[in-house]
């Protein structure tokens, strides 16, 4: 028997039992805790643990004579897969910011029925869309109840990690500063309060780390900031005393993270509080007082935030470089390993790859989970090996590997594709067409305050040309120690608006891609810091912006036709290459040494 199907039916049941309880006719279960997280600490993976896909996105909807998983073109193969003999049905949507599913539940519910949402975990912008498309139909929302823990036995609590501070060098920028830079921002709209709920936001605010969620280095918590001090609400015993001491003496109280909603609701009645609709719950929303008057608007801190300075920008560039070089000797050794005939699977290149980041200075963690994925499992973009299905490398294809780390001054992401043992023509026309949409953007300039979407077209176009494309962003913004996807920006198909302006000193990925189920995939990734460029033009027309690769590897020139390549792009390609060789070389040595200055070795007609 299925233990795992088991549990998830018996799971689904019990959660149909809460809802005949409470009267209502449906739950839908986001991928959310309180703080809209995108990696969520285990006691809000409730998706995961109620239908059996582990993908990061997704949503469910439980009626009482039905399930729906929603998920977008990323994780189409893998939901199938681990959703088969559920009783849970894939609902396949275009992007990850489909609404689709509260179509679906404004369509299959009636008039009268009731349907159930934690609003503690709501966003307030999904609430807000929720209650547009239901209360015509007569639909009732209830997001007063937690319906989840009738469903899953011995659910955990509140993680308890200590929080640690980020401190100087890498830290460039005091609390007190940062705290008086998101003060203008409030005076900007009047606001006598500001509530910050994203903890990213909150852990860059306050230099301050954690490790709450996996991969991220972040705690829970809100803060809540008035015009002379801030309250951080945190779960008694995460900081120590001389911590303790630190934030007060730049105006930072303490207070039980379970007392936020008291202490919103107790704010005075005339008080003028900002909030970020994108980034903040319902629940919290609905704890303000009446009268208050709320503002809202994208939190100060996560544009500041996204702009790095200077001083951070040469840590960074130290943290590619370190990077680079632990993958240097993770490479040598895998072709080496190869040649000799060992046997190795895609969990021992997630070992062995993480084993040589964390011999490297300033290495904290992974930043998300280590994507290894030979031929077909190449094909599913979020795939993760696991001891449950892995495959071996073994036999001809194509090995993408995405990987990432934290470092003390920065946080690192890399796509690569290898050749195993025999490739074919078709391999190298769909490396080649998305490594020129990899340089088309690369080599792009832009004038400063372009909407990041509308970048977007520019990496697709060499696909497009030959009917190609693919269901994923191109770019995400990129945090420093920090979330490893980090907004504003997005070169996306998303809609634009006016907070995804490009700005000097913004990180973002560029990583196109091409999939074929069943079959390969293929994506190729570095990350790239705004800079100004300069222009003959610069004063009639503005300022431009080109990108700096910041990430340092070699792209594998095995998989290249190279007659697809134009002059210009072979020699960037070239010169990104001596760039590489030219940084690395110091770091390494012995075989990584030797390896590194074999793929780094100018590509020719």
């Amino acid at each position: 028997m299925d233990t795992r199907l088991s549990q998830i039916k018996l799971r689904i049941s019990k959660l149909r039992d809460a809802l005949r309880n409470a009267g209502a006719h449906a739950i839908l279960v986001p991928s959310a805790d309180p703080h809209l997280s995108e990696y969520l600490p285990r006691r809000w993976q409730a998706r995961e643990v109620l239908s059996g896909f582990t993908g990061s996105m997704g949503t469910l909807v439980v009626t009482l004579d039905d399930a729906q998983l929603f998920a977008d073109s990323r994780y189409w193969t893998q939901a199938e897969r681990e959703l088969a003999d559920s009783g849970i049905s894939l609902f396949k949507i275009p992007t990850g910011a489909s609404l689709q599913h509260i179509t679906w539940i404004a369509d299959t519910l009636k008039s009268g029925q009731t349907l159930v949402v934690d609003g503690q975990v709501l966003g307030l912008s999904l609430a807000q869309a929720l209650r547009a498309a239901l209360t015509p139909k007569g639909i009732t929302l209830d997001t007063s109840r937690d319906l989840i823990d009738h469903a899953w036995d011995e659910r955990p609590g509140l993680p308890d990690a200590p929080i640690y501070e980020h401190a100087a060098p890498q830290a460039t920028v005091s609390r007190a500063d940062k705290l008086r830079q998101v003060r203008d921002g409030m005076a900007r709209h009047g606001a006598s309060h500001h509530l910050v709920s994203s903890v990213d936001d909150v852990a860059w605010l306050f230099n301050l780390r954690g490790s709450d969620v996996t991969y991220n280095p972040v705690f829970l918590a809100h803060a809540l900031i008035d015009t002379t001090g801030a309250t951080l609400f945190v779960q008694p015993g995460k900081l120590d005393a001389a911590l303790t001491a630190r934030l007060a003496a730049d105006g930072v109280r303490l207070a039980p993270y379970a007392d936020a909603r008291a202490t919103l609701g107790a704010l005075p009645a005339d008080a003028k509080v900002l909030i970020d609709p994108r980034r903040v719950t319902l629940g919290l929303r609905e704890s303000l007082p009446a009268t208050a008057t709320v503002v809202e608007a994208i939190n100060p801190s996560t544009l500041l935030k996204s702009r790095k300075n200077a001083a951070e920008v040469q840590f960074i560039r130290q943290a590619m470089e370190q990077d680079g070089a632990a993958m240097c000797h993770f490479y040598a050794w895998f072709e080496a390993a190869l040649a000799r005939g060992e046997a190795m699977s895609e969990l021992t290149i997630d070992e062995r790859l993480s084993a040589e980041r964390a011999k490297r200075p300033g290495f904290v963690g992974l930043s998300f989970p280590t994507i290894a994925g030979f031929n077909a499992n190449g094909a599913m973009p979020h795939y993760r090996a696991t001891e449950d299905a892995f495959s071996p490398i073994d036999g001809n294809g194509l090995l993408l590997i995405d990987s990432g780390a934290q470092f003390l001054g920065g946080t690192t992401d890399i796509t690569r594709v290898w050749p195993i043992g025999t490739i074919t023509a078709d391999h190298q026309r769909d490396y080649t067409l998305v490594l020129k949409g990899t340089i088309a953007l690369s080599r792009a300039a832009f004038p400063r305050g372009t909407l990041s979407p509308m970048l977007d077209a520019i990496a697709r176009a060499p696909l497009w040309a030959h009917g190609l494309d693919y269901g994923h962003g191109t770019g995400h913004g990129v945090g420093y120690f920090m979330n490893v996807h980090e907004g504003p920006q997005s070169i996306s198909k998303a809609v634009p608006d006016a907070n995804m302006a490009m700005e000097p000193g913004m990180i973002t990925s560029i990583e196109p891609g091409l999939y074929r189920p069943g079959q390969w995939g293929v994506r190729i990734e570095n990350l790239v810091l705004n800079v100004a460029l300069d222009t003959p033009e610069k004063g009639q027309f503005g300022e431009m912006l080109a990108f700096e690769t910041l990430t340092l590897c070699p792209i594998d020139t095995r998989c290249i036709a190279v007659a697809l390549l134009s002059e210009d792009e072979l020699a960037w390609l070239n010169a990104y290459h001596a760039e590489v060789r030219r940084r690395l070389a110091p770091l390494v040595d012995g075989e990584a040494l030797a390896w590194l200055n074999l793929r780094t070795e100018p590509l020719k007609r």
